[in-house]
């Protein structure tokens, strides 16, 4: 029970890395609040978590006042915030053109992958250190990157979203530590979620292929890799990259 009278938000819970961690979070004992857009998936995962005092808000990270308006509720619910993990990404967006090539991108996919991978990021750490130093807790938060922060394996906005997770990382580690409160980044390689499904069969044989581990992850490692940056476990790990990859870029 590494967790216990902990709160914590997973953002992007509904499926995937986000559900996983939802679920091994509420086994450790922490009260657990999830968020996604889509209401089915985050009922069903709301469903599966232990406890009886977890919640789910549906809702855009993307959009400030909508993740002003959570933070409300969940000090009016649970009056303080111990863990974010900023889980919530997305990979490609209306208006990338067929292949998301720079040529081909419009506006609004640009927006659209920073808007949730970097803005929505920013939004909620926000809210969540302010409800912090409200409440002098010493907290962590963790930010979900990527191996193609390093690679540039993938689309252009979501390499470039990726990458300026882990500065946004160690920046806030800097000035946050002072005050106790821990930031942390996870960069997970070729993962069994919804996005991967979406890649083509040649390209995941491709990625599989240079995995020395020759296979890859599931998103119960990458949420144990959660664990350990939401715990005790890791009290002097800030401003760090944690690489859930199985090898396939080494840092």
């Amino acid at each position: 029970m590494k967790l216990k009278g902990k709160v914590a938000l997973i953002t992007g819970a509904g499926l995937g890395m986000g559900r996983a961690t939802a679920l091994l979070f509420s086994q450790e004992g922490a009260e657990v609040i999830i968020n996604d857009l889509n209401k089915d998936d985050l009922e069903t995962t709301l469903d599966m978590l232990e406890g009886n005092n977890n919640s789910s808000y549906i809702g855009d990270i993307s959009e400030s006042d909508i993740v002003k308006d959570m933070f409300k509720e969940i000090e009016t619910k649970y009056h303080k915030i111990d863990i974010v993990v900023n889980n919530a990404g997305i990979g490609r967006f209306s208006g990338d053109g067929e292949n998301g090539e720079i040529q081909e991108m419009e506006d609004v996919g640009w927006k659209g992958v920073m808007g949730v991978n970097l803005d929505g990021t920013f939004f909620v750490s926000r809210e969540a250190v302010r409800l912090m130093l409200k409440k002098e807790t010493k907290g962590s938060l963790i930010n979900i990157s990527s191996t193609s922060a390093f690679s540039g394996e993938g689309p252009l906005h979501y390499c470039t979203s990726k990458g300026a997770l882990l500065s946004f990382t160690r920046a806030l580690a800097v000035d946050l530590g002072s005050k106790g409160i821990r930031v942390n980044a996870i960069c997970p390689g070729p993962t069994a979620t919804r996005m991967l499904e979406g890649i083509p069969d040649e390209w995941v044989e491709s990625m599989v292929s240079a995995i020395p581990l020759g296979r890859v992850g599931q998103p119960e490692e990458v949420a144990k890799t959660s664990l350990f940056l939401a715990s005790e476990d890791s009290s002097f790990f800030t401003g760090q990259t944690l690489a859930a990859n199985g090898g396939s870029f080494m840092i």
